[in-house]
């Protein structure tokens, strides 16, 4: 019998068969504020007991560029303890911003961002002595890059002269990522705060062993410094201006930013020249449906301030890839990286070829229980902050997922397939061998023909699948299943990845001993996998994965819509896997939920026990296109669009999963990350439902079957094989030509 550990748990495999119902890991994905009563500890390791910091508010507003970004609230505003502020590498180094006037906070007018990296709030001042309220128009435009910039103007419309004083509350507590949502270690006996009248200039230091970080902020016509804040004591004629400027530059051992001395008008005119050179690779869309064509042009604009770049070893370019979400997650994903980039491929291959490269450099080369590393091994995640460089947390990087490496080697297909680029491929064969390598040695311990994860570290992931939250993968019943586990969906990736890596090896390689070996191997695991995955009961369906006792995980869930994309399903059983995907008790007229409402465990806004995940639903769509059923595919790909209305055109991480006749419009799921890669990307999977779009012996080819709402499609510069193609189609019919 398999050793028994509960899959909420992190820590070291134990004896203890005491069952544990606890909060995963802080820091890699959101987990209820109250944890369930009366949890205990396993193996030593206590539940971590999390006390969220004050949140910001409903209208919060972000900006970003790279891995940097500013959360504050809606007047602009980083009050102190809150989970906002600004963040660069995984570290904050700006943890309180408070602007206030005479003492008092401003009110707001209006504010929101402007570019994915600019923000603009327009203030007043309330009603004090000597001057009556919104007499003042308070405007302050934000603007993110290697530091942060933002610009303070004034406009009195008082018909007498008025004085006030103006003052920007500073504090930096470079507190590492993992702390933010958490509690933050007090390191204000390690911080140094120096300031420089003269220059108007404040700066905080802090040393920690090797690690050391400063934040320099300096403002413009400062009247004075108090403690750690900017004075100024601003006079104005009737109806006068006035306005000053606020640098932020960092240093972080990682990298350390350049203090760059350019104008506000030349780092804007960089950023949007970044902007406008991705907005012009992307193909040019349009649709007789509005929505769509918003919807699309919202995700091109979000992937576009999701995408981390920098320059590789051996590479004489840079390489794009997307970070995972904001504002928690970004970073580099082995698992959300990856699904991104195969969702967005025939917007730009770019993505899929930053993000192989990426994970390549960081595939696994030895067993490191701290960081659930192997040989082989796709990275799940790597963070730059003191916590992790310093070793305190094993994230540099941390390897604990089930389906990075399926998901890299078909990402890898399905770049050669587009691009043509066997060059590439070569390149990249010492990782395809340690990769298959991974899936039959370190990814199947015991042997049985299944991957399975069970974490080895003391701050591991229980679960390790894209349900990565403490209680994600549970019984019909609610009972949490014992590690190692083999999640359905990993099985399926396994099983589209030989194939497609077969397919690669014949024709890249010409090796086809290998490539007939991988294709046995991946025959083998089809029908292993649907004898003992299937459950008879309820019409019949597949668990969502085996226990550590290799007992089916009974639970209904939305993971089924994976197989079907991997084709793992057979063709008598697809028709059934539909119809439970598209009943009552798992789509909600909004989407497919993760949990089945029959389910024990069902919860409307439970992180995966019921709300909709716009990627998880892509994934569905496109396996039911696969196997032939379009208008279901069709039905979902509608529902996330209309959904998408509600919230700007953007789809968030998740939103709720209550009955779509219950309201007119979705609810959302408190702390969705928003833009988040995998959903960002998600529309750009039903165009290509819709369209029928696939690439074959060097073209581009259509099987349209789109729906009447959405009326003509028309794509140019679609990019595959190194030229471009142009796209349009109506209903059934449709045609490709090769473009200019």
């Amino acid at each position: 019998m398999a050793q028994r550990i509960p899959s909420s748990a992190g820590g070291s495999p134990s004896d203890s068969a005491a069952r544990l119902r606890a909060t995963a890991p802080v820091g890699d994905r959101p987990t209820p504020a109250n944890p369930v009563p009366g949890a205990e500890e396993v193996a030593g390791v206590p539940t971590p007991i999390r006390v969220l910091p004050p949140e910001l508010g409903s209208d919060a507003i972000a900006v970003l560029e790279g891995r940097a970004f500013f959360y504050s609230d809606s007047r602009g505003d980083v009050p102190r303890g809150s989970i906002g502020g600004f963040v660069r590498n995984d570290t904050r180094f700006i943890g309180t911003w408070v602007l206030t006037l005479n003492g008092e906070p401003l009110s707001v007018l209006r504010s929101g961002p402007v570019d994915y990296y600019s923000a603009a709030f327009f203030l007043t001042n309330q009603e004090l002595p000597d001057l009556p309220k919104n007499t003042l128009s308070i405007r302050r435009t934000r603007f993110v890059g290697q530091g942060m910039h933002e610009e303070i103007s004034v406009h009195s419309f008082a018909d007498q002269p008025v004085r006030f004083e103006l003052r920007l509350s500073l504090g930096a507590d470079f507190a590492d990522l993992f702390e933010i949502k958490a509690e933050v270690r007090d390191r204000s006996e390690q911080t140094r705060t120096e300031s420089d009248a003269a220059a108007g200039r404040v700066s905080f230091t802090y040393e920690h062993q090797t690690f050391s970080v400063s934040t320099h902020v300096t403002g413009s016509g400062v009247s004075r410094i108090d403690g750690a804040d900017l004075v100024w004591d601003v006079g104005l004629e009737p109806r006068g201006e006035w306005e000053t400027t606020v640098e932020v530059e960092v240093e972080h051992p990682w990298r350390v930013q350049e203090r760059r001395h350019e104008s506000f008008g030349e780092r804007l005119k960089r950023a949007d020249d970044a902007l406008s050179r991705w907005q012009d690779q992307v193909p040019e869309f349009e649709s007789d449906w509005d929505l769509l064509e918003a919807v699309f042009r919202q995700s091109v604009t979000d992937l576009a301030a999701l995408r981390i770049t920098g320059r590789v070893p051996g590479l004489r370019t840079e390489v794009a890839l997307p970070a995972a979400g904001l504002p928690w997650f970004m970073t580099l994903f082995g698992r959300d990286t990856l699904i991104t980039a195969a969702f967005s491929i025939w917007v730009g291959p770019e993505l899929a070829e930053g993000g192989l490269v990426a994970l390549a450099l960081q595939q696994g080369k030895e067993v490191n229980d701290f960081r659930d590393e192997e040989p082989g091994k796709i990275a799940h995640e790597v963070r730059t902050g003191e916590l992790t460089l310093l070793g305190l947390k094993p994230h540099n990087p941390y390897y604990g997922n089930t389906d990075a490496t399926q998901l890299w080697l078909s990402l890898l297909w399905e770049y050669w397939t587009w691009t043509g680029d066997q060059d590439f491929v070569r390149s990249m064969e010492p990782n395809i061998v340690g990769a298959l390598e991974w899936i039959d040695r370190h990814g199947d311990p015991d042997g049985d023909g299944y991957i399975e994860y069970a974490t080895r570290s003391p701050q591991g992931l229980g679960n390790q699948c894209w349900k990565d939250s403490y209680d994600g993968i549970q019984f019909a019943d609610g009972r949490i299943p014992y590690l190692p586990i083999a999640i359905a969906e990993a099985q399926g990736y396994t099983y589209a990845a030989k194939l497609r890596i077969a397919e690669l090896i014949e024709v890249v390689f010409e090796d086809t001993d290998w490539a007939t070996r991988v294709r046995r191997e991946a025959a083998e695991l089809r029908d292993r996998f649907n004898r003992d995955f299937w459950v008879d009961a309820r019409g019949g369906y597949y668990a969502v994965g085996l226990d550590g006792d290799k007992q089916p995980i009974d639970s209904m869930t939305s993971n089924m819509g994976h197989l079907l994309q991997s084709g793992i399903v057979p063709e008598n059983r697809a028709r059934v896997v539909v119809d439970h995907l598209m009943s009552e008790a798992m789509f909600s007229g909004w989407g497919i939920r993760t949990l089945s409402t029959d389910d024990s465990g069902y919860n409307p806004i439970g992180y995966h026990l019921g709300t909709i995940w716009p990627h998880d639903n892509a994934i569905a769509a496109r396996g039911m296109a696969r196997a032939g059923f379009r208008d279901e595919a069709n039905r979902i790909s509608l529902a996330l669009l209309e959904a998408a209305e509600y919230s700007a055109n953007r789809l968030p991480e998740a939103f709720a999963g209550f009955p779509r006749d219950v309201g007119r419009f979705p609810v959302p799921y408190p702390t969705a990350c928003s833009p988040q890669a995998w959903a960002t990307a998600a529309p750009f999977i039903f165009v290509s439902v819709m369209l029928g779009i696939s690439v074959q012996d060097g073209r581009l080819q259509i099987d349209p079957a789109i729906p009447d709402r959405v009326g003509r499609i028309r794509i140019r510069g679609m990019r595959a094989f190194g030229k471009r193609w142009d796209v349009e189609a109506e209903g059934t019919s449709g045609e490709v030509r090769q473009g200019d």
